[in-house]
């Protein structure tokens, strides 16, 4: 019974994680339960799951994120979405400080290292975000 407990409290974090392996590892624990409820001894189970869950993992998990990705591109989210996006520098930006407005949020912004500093109201790129602040450039032009 354990084994089952253990493959849908796996399954609940691939829910979360939506990467498959989670999900791979649970299919490693249902064998193992399937040989458990067939009367294998414990080491054999063990055996079983881990057998299982590598194959999973190493030989059906790649072809699975492959024909995934193949369906659509991916859709950024969250932070990752605002990289490559346009914004307006609220107040100086440098190294150390400044702000800028993207998609009507207010962001801290930095410039990247040993960038020259950005003059209020220009119209930046967020080329990557660390944490909760943007790292900008000015647009090409400005």
């Amino acid at each position: 019974m354990w084994w089952f407990i253990g493959a849908m409290a796996l399954g609940i974090v691939e829910v979360f994680t939506l990467d498959l392996t989670f999900a791979m590892l649970a299919g490693g624990a249902i064998a193992g339960g399937a040989a458990a409820l067939l009367g294998a001894p414990l080491w054999l189970c063990i055996i079983i799951a881990c057998v299982v869950a590598a194959l999973l993992l190493f030989a059906l998990r790649p072809y699975l994120l492959k024909s995934l990705r193949r369906k659509g591109e991916l859709i950024e989210t969250n932070t990752a979405a605002l990289v490559g996006a346009a914004a307006r520098a609220l107040d100086v930006v440098t190294e150390t400080s400044g702000r800028i407005k993207v998609s009507g949020e207010v962001w801290s912004a930095r410039t990247e290292d040993d960038a020259p500093e950005i003059l209020e109201g220009t119209e930046v790129t967020i080329v990557a975000i660390r944490g909760a602040t943007a790292i900008v450039a000015p647009e090409k032009g400005e």
